[in-house]
C-alpha cells in the first residue's frame, strides 16, 4: 500500500462541530474531497453515484447550507458525512466512494 499526503490537520477547516469541507485534485486527475468535524476527516470520490458526474459546481461547496450533509449539485442528492450513504435524492440507497485516511503527526494521508 502507498500513502500520499493530502494536507495538514490545520490546513483543513477549524476543528469544530460544524463541519467543513475542501476537494482536491490528485496528480492522476483523479478528484476526492474530505468532510472535518472537530478531529475527524471523512474522504470521498468526487462523484455522485446517480450520474458519476463531481458533486460540487462552485470549488469545496460540497456541503447543504445547513451543513447536515454533504450534497450534489446537479440533482440535490444528500448523503449522510459519516458514511456517504444518500438519504434522499435519485440515487437514495447508494453510497458515495469512501476512501481510507489515515491521519499521523497532523497530517492526512490518503491510503491507496
Amino acid at each position: 500500500m502507498s500513502s500520499s499526503l493530502l494536507c495538514r490537520l490545520d490546513e483543513f477547516g477549524t476543528g469544530t462541530d460544524t463541519p467543513s469541507a475542501q476537494g482536491f485534485t490528485l496528480e492522476n486527475g483523479r478528484e476526492i474531497f474530505l468532510v472535518r468535524v472537530a478531529d475527524t476527516v471523512f474522504g470521498y470520490e468526487n462523484r455522485c453515484p446517480h450520474t458519476g458526474a463531481p458533486l460540487d459546481w462552485v470549488p469545496d461547496q460540497f456541503l447543504d447550507l445547513d451543513k447536515v450533509y454533504i450534497q450534489c449539485a446537479t440533482h440535490d442528492a444528500r448523503f449522510r458525512i459519516k458514511d456517504g450513504f444518500c438519504v434522499s435524492g435519485p440515487c437514495s440507497g447508494q453510497s458515495l466512494r469512501r476512501l481510507v485516511l489515515e491521519i499521523h503527526e497532523d497530517r492526512i494521508h490518503l491510503i491507496d
